[in-house]
């Protein structure tokens, strides 16, 4: 099963709504956390955006980076282009995409819109770790 960390400025919005979209697709498929260069506070139009989906957020908490072991994670996703601004090991997981999405926080009437963005991306990654190699020589 591999490990994904999902990574964002402060772990307020965008990195959150993919840990909640990761927990509830990929559930017995990844395990999954969420961080920040630093920590901050779960934004509420976040939780009240993915409460919208029925799915519940609430419960969860910003952290920072640095708080991980990077051996804990085979694939690290950051959402907001802050993939220059990571420590280079963290980079060369064995799977590392930055999405570069748009921060609701500044413009908080795109939050549907990037929650949208993030179940699509979140999505097509699970599709992706599942197919592993043993699995193509079936």
């Amino acid at each position: 099963m591999k490990r994904v960390m999902f990574v964002c400025k402060k772990n307020s919005a965008r990195s959150q709504m993919a840990e909640g979209f990761a927990r509830a697709l990929g559930t017995g498929k990844i395990q999954v956390t969420s961080s920040g260069l630093e920590a901050s506070q779960v934004r509420p139009e976040a939780i009240a955006t993915m409460k919208d989906i029925g799915i519940d957020i609430a419960a969860q908490t910003s952290k920072a980076l640095s708080n991980f072991n990077l051996e804990d994670f085979d694939v690290v996703i950051s959402l907001c282009g802050c993939g220059v601004n990571l420590p280079p090991e963290w980079v060369t997981r064995e799977v590392f995409e930055d999405w570069q999405l748009d921060d609701p926080a500044e413009r908080p009437e795109i939050f549907p819109r990037v929650r949208d963005e993030i179940k699509e991306r979140v999505t097509k990654l699970i599709a992706s770790l599942e197919e592993t190699p043993a699995r193509a020589s079936l």
